[in-house]
């Protein structure tokens, strides 16, 4: 099958969909890989790699009309879902739910779909989201606690606090991987933590991890504007898988917060949390709505493009070398985890979540 590697054309995406140790396993396997010129620079994988290993350095449009199967990191832009052809594969994050543009995009080019996102595992996990999961958690507590400085609009505290000055606090909504790992990092900079989650099972677990060091409440309307009385930091961390978020916090909430409060949206990829959050670049990060500064960056992970792309390809390589080897309808039929993250198929939504977020049909596979 001919692979093809997109360059990341997205404001500050630096990540690339195959490394060149992933580029030659695919070509060991029998495939040809083609490499657009300069992909791997953001995180130091040279072409000369690429074309060592036996990957095929080419342009864009060298991709869009010769290869099979095209592996991206983000979702395509409106530049890159245009030139996509009836039965080619795209294999990337896709986040479609609150995204009618672009998936009115991939239905129109007849494309196959598959998002990174949706598909599941033996332990109903997410085990493509996961690893970007991770690092998005981590760099929340790093970018909210930048926006907390009075230079980015916040209100000059400083989460570990200091000798005789009490630790900031943060709030975590959602318990999952995000949460976790943002309560993880929030705590070792020494800050008083709260997460909330609607899942008894998931505060048990924080409990039994982190027992009298981490504070949990059930979520409900009631209890998360309590808690945003005396919040400094809020981490929007809930997650429906393929569906767009739930809005947690509406904008009346937001009176409930400390003036120079930080709001970090890491659900943004799927709509956002709160009702005023849009989403922002790594240029232009934060806005300010009612006082309170928003970090809404739709591809947090994309600053740390040398841990994210090692991170990311560890998990979807064995899933690039299925799909090739065997063709995408074999590799689904074999896989009931790897079907869930089909997407479209010519012209139809075929995930649930998508379709009913976005009032289509869904077509069953």
């Amino acid at each position: 099958m001919k692979i093809g590697v997109l360059k990341e054309i997205k404001n500050h995406e630096y990540r690339v969909g195959l490394t060149p140790q992933g580029a030659k396993m695919c070509v060991d396997a029998g495939h040809e890989v083609l490499v657009e010129t300069m992909s791997g620079m953001g995180v130091g994988f040279s072409d000369q790699e690429y074309k060592g290993i036996g990957a095929k350095i080419v342009s864009s449009d060298d991709i869009f009309d010769d290869a099979k199967l095209i592996i991206k990191v983000k979702e395509p832009l409106e530049v890159e879902y245009n030139k996509l052809k009836s039965g080619q594969i795209l294999f990337t994050y896709l986040h479609l739910a609150p995204d009618r543009k672009l998936t009115e995009g991939l239905l129109k080019s007849d494309c196959v779909g598959i998002a990174y996102e949706t598909i599941t595992d033996d332990h109903g996990g997410l085990p493509l989201l996961r690893p970007m999961s991770e690092v998005a958690g981590r760099m929340s507590i790093q970018a909210g606690a930048h926006s907390l400085e009075k230079s980015s609009g916040g209100s000059g505290t400083l989460l570990p606090g200091a000798v005789g000055v009490p630790p900031g606090r943060v709030l975590v909504i959602g318990a999952g991987v995000v949460g976790l790992n943002a309560a993880r990092v929030a705590l070792g900079l020494g800050a008083q933590v709260t997460v909330m989650d609607v899942s008894a099972d998931r505060l048990y677990q924080v409990d039994h991890d982190f027992g009298s060091r981490m504070m949990t409440k059930f979520s409900n309307k009631q209890t998360v504007i309590e808690s945003l009385k005396d919040t400094d930091l809020l981490i929007g961390a809930v997650l429906l898988p393929g569906a767009a978020a739930p809005k947690v916090i509406t904008r009346d909430m937001l009176s409930y917060m400390k003036p120079g409060s930080v709001l970090v949206d890491v659900a943004i990829d799927q709509g956002g949390m709160a009702e005023t959050s849009e989403a922002t670049t790594h240029d232009n990060p934060t806005f300010i709505v009612d006082q309170i500064v928003h970090y809404c960056v739709t591809n947090m992970p994309g600053a740390v493009a040398k841990t994210s792309t090692m991170a990311l390809t560890n998990s979807t390589l064995p899933y690039i070398m299925t799909i090739a080897n065997k063709g995408y309808r074999q590799a689904i039929e074999d896989d009931i985890h790897l079907k869930n993250g089909l997407n479209v198929h010519h012209g139809e939504v075929t995930c649930r979540a998508v379709a009913d977020a976005l009032g289509y049909q869904c077509r069953e596979i």
